[in-house]
């Protein structure tokens, strides 16, 4: 199995780590393709996805890959139960009008799930509430207040209590510290919540 490429973006690189060879994967928001390709030809996962943007959803198809262009939000209220291994949502989360929902449709659909989104606790984003007293941006989440595609902030305890109290479990939490400009990563495990720059989460549904 070859390893997973440095062109490919640092959480994505994390979460392909995680998979289980030969597991049933559905990637929502699944851009060009590149985790599901690389899935498919180095642990030989049965792979699906989800993906908005036209262009982006046509490329994923001239790759051979089986993805649909669509609303994720409506789009797994049409697979049946536990029909997924692992159901992974990247980087999305921020995005999404009632995360609430779509994870328990995630929870439905897939045995275990994987979520990453920015950390909105991180020290800078801290210091620039605390010294210039203004909205933050950052490397992971660049935007203006007005022109933000983000329509909600999270950090990484946020996501732990909302877990705890819907009743998910954490099987595992990946924080990852990242570069921008480079591409670069790596798994950091001390001071978490003030270091990360992007949270890794596998959950499953608790019985």
């Amino acid at each position: 199995m070859s390893a997973v490429p440095d062109t490919m973006r640092f959480d994505l690189r994390v979460i392909a780590s995680k998979i289980e060879p030969g597991s049933r994967v559905l990637d929502l928001g699944c851009g060009s393709g590149d985790l599901l390709a690389w899935l498919a030809e180095n642990k030989q996962v049965i792979g699906s996805g989800v993906e908005q943007d036209k262009t982006k959803a046509a490329l994923c198809i001239s790759r051979g890959l089986s993805v649909v262009q669509g609303d994720m939000n409506e789009e797994v209220d049409d697979y049946p139960d536990k029909c997924f291994d692992y159901v992974i949502l990247s980087q999305t989360l921020q995005q999404v009008w009632e995360p609430a929902r779509l994870l328990y449709s995630l929870s439905r659909i897939g045995r275990r799930f994987i979520v990453s989104f920015p950390n909105f606790g991180h020290y800078s984003i801290r210091l620039q509430l605390l010294l210039k007293g203004m909205a933050p941006k950052s490397e992971e989440l660049p935007y203006n207040w007005y022109d933000t595609p983000n329509i909600r902030v999270i950090t990484l305890k946020d996501f732990r209590r909302f877990a705890r109290d819907v009743g998910y479990r954490i099987v595992d939490e990946i924080a990852v510290k990242t570069d921008a400009d480079t591409g670069s990563g790596s798994v950091i495990s001390r001071w978490t919540d003030l270091r990360a720059s992007y949270g890794i989460f596998i959950i499953e549904k608790q019985t």
